[in-house]
């Protein structure tokens, strides 16, 4: 059995070797399926990513919640912790941990606050470097995803990523929080 570890180089190679063409094709894909999904449909909060390397992008969906007048927010890695930001149409992000685009001035910022209240009005889009059947995921190692949402089980998650990364099994350990739902194109 592969290490989280040996799973993340391999994944990350195959993501890496993705063509234009391919990695534009999944992204179209992908968009319309969560455009049409009924979580995303019923949302007034998107809590989404700014993509990093070569991750799939989240923009096209991000720029529908705008138009729709969703709220979309993104992460900003403050210690070892995360909170998601709100953010605007044509915003300029700054780069943070490991260059990874996120809100500058949050104290002048609307932070996401779950409440048993907004978690029927939110989707979350996740990042991933890999995925199984059993909806485990593998991130980068630091645990981010899993301490934000470790007291928000109900809170609706999809984790998004190329067909590349589905891999047959994750070893999950018990701080691992799984998606609700894992959509690769």
């Amino acid at each position: 059995m592969e290490s989280k570890k040996e799973i993340r180089k391999k994944i990350l190679a195959y993501r890496d070797a993705l063509t234009e063409k391919e990695r534009t094709r999944a992204e179209i894909l992908l968009t319309e399926r969560i455009l049409g999904h009924q979580w995303y449909y019923g949302a007034s909060e998107i809590l989404s990513y700014a993509a990093h390397g070569s991750e799939i992008s989240a923009a096209a969906i991000m720029e529908d919640a705008f138009r729709c007048g969703k709220k979309v927010y993104i992460p900003r890695v403050e210690g070892f912790s995360m909170e998601f930001y709100r953010i605007f149409p044509g915003e300029k992000l700054t780069a943070g941990y490991k260059g990874i685009l996120e809100p500058s001035d949050i104290e002048k910022r609307e932070r996401f606050h779950y409440t048993k209240e907004s978690v029927r009005n939110t989707l979350m889009l996740m990042p991933g470097v890999a995925f199984d059947a059993l909806r485990s995921r593998i991130g980068y190692g630091m645990g981010f995803y899993d301490r934000y949402l470790s007291d928000k089980e109900e809170l609706r998650t999809i984790a998004i990523g190329f067909a590349c990364q589905m891999v047959r099994y994750i070893d999950a350990e018990g701080t691992d929080i799984r998606p609700m739902q894992v959509i690769c194109m």
